[in-house]
């Protein structure tokens, strides 16, 4: 079924579809059919264009430059070098195939698979190489198989299958999610292994799929699979919260030690304001597993604060066997307002209001007279004086 163009190349950077320049580019465009299906045997380029000749490989690889009139004879002349005898011209219509299939793209992603095992390692690798490039922009062509390439039992062709599913997950997160959810559920380990990898790319904008998708590589009985799971913890955390500490409050119980470290690092990244993600640090914070106790006792002045603090920590330090995580406990319960120093006591006593003399205020009540300084005194008695004298 043919692709859509304006879907396959609009608003796309064709930079990484265009082989690198070379007489193809520069080819006289009536040249180019002629030569490519061996009508002629070369064609001239002109001065001003770099001078020389180019060859047949040459204009296959500029067969998507082609009037739209010729395009028809640009598709069946790309499509039947790409299963020439000469490897040469095989890599050819490999090189020019990208471009070509945003134009007109019907059988050529077929034909590319087919020569993803090309007894040339040369082509081989270069129909690899294409394919990583072109599947994002070509995902849903029925012509691409990528369960089939997924499941090829030659290690490298295998690795090389999940780079190009890699590729895909990146620019279709929806794609990537559909091959992901079946490569979970295979019995294969190494699928499962591989595909949950792949599950920090669609982490941030997979949805509640991807968060389905998370839970079940958390929940595998292979532990390499958990630990790629728990990898998506801290990630998920910056961008669903709710969903991340879930996931780590359903993970506590994981017995392998280094995926159990994993979401116990994890914890760091929840949001403490959660009255969920609190909770789950205080029980934490006495559970069995020393080490689920450190990462949560460390987080308890983020949950707790004041009395609450003091009161939690006093009952743990109560019950801790550890003597560092004891004493870390025994800091977080100390009140210096009731156990500290004098010095410190008097820090949470209030400043006393000043206190008027009694007498001086009785006299001020009856005169009716406002307060006056000592000097003011002074001054009122020598006048006195000088007025008896």
């Amino acid at each position: 079924m043919p692709l859509s163009r304006s879907k396959a190349g609009g608003g796309r950077n064709l930079g990484p579809l265009t082989p690198e320049l070379g007489k193809w580019a520069v080819l006289p465009l009536e040249m180019i059919i002629p030569l490519a299906t061996s009508e002629i045997k070369a064609a001239e380029i002109p001065l001003g264009e770099g001078g020389g000749f180019a060859t047949k490989q040459d204009a296959i690889v500029a067969l998507h430059r082609v009037r739209e009139e010729e395009l028809d004879l640009a598709h069946d002349a790309i499509s039947e070098a790409i299963d020439e005898d000469d490897p040469r011209l095989r890599i050819s219509a490999i090189l020019g195939l990208p471009r070509m299939m945003l134009r007109r793209s019907e059988n050529l992603m077929y034909q590319l698979v087919v020569r993803l095992d090309d007894p040339d390692p040369t082509v081989s690798d270069l129909a690899w190489e294409t394919l990583e490039r072109i599947a994002p922009i070509f995902p849903s062509s029925s012509e691409l198989d990528m369960e089939a390439l997924l499941r090829k039992t030659s290690k490298k062709q295998r690795d090389r299958a999940f780079k190009v599913l890699k590729a895909i997950s990146k620019e279709w997160v929806e794609a990537g999610c559909q091959h992901i959810e079946l490569l979970l559920k295979d019995e294969d380990v190494d699928l499962r292994r591989r595909s949950a990898k792949l599950l920090r790319v669609i982490t941030e904008r997979g949805g509640a799929v991807g968060w389905d998708l998370i839970a079940w590589a958390l929940e595998d009985r292979d532990a390499a699979v958990r630990s790629s799971g728990a990898d998506c913890l801290p990630k998920l955390a910056s961008t669903e919260p709710r969903i991340a500490a879930i996931l780590v409050e359903a993970s506590l119980g994981e017995r392998d030690t280094s995926v159990r470290m994993k979401i116990l690092r994890a914890i760091k990244s929840l949001d403490m304001q959660n009255p969920r993600v609190a909770r789950l640090i205080i029980d934490g914070a006495s559970d069995n597993d020393v080490r689920l106790r450190r990462a949560c006792i460390s987080q308890l002045s983020a949950v707790l604060t004041g009395a609450s603090l003091r009161e939690a920590a006093g009952e743990l330090a109560r019950t801790e066997t550890d003597p560092d995580l004891k004493r870390q406990l025994m800091a977080l319960a100390f009140d210096p307002e009731m156990e500290g120093t004098e010095e410190e006591k008097n820090r949470f006593l209030a400043e006393l209001d000043p206190v008027e003399d009694e007498n001086e205020q009785h006299q001020l009540k009856i005169s009716g007279d406002p307060p006056q300084r000592e000097g003011h005194k002074q001054e009122q008695g020598r006048q006195v004086d000088e007025e008896l004298q």
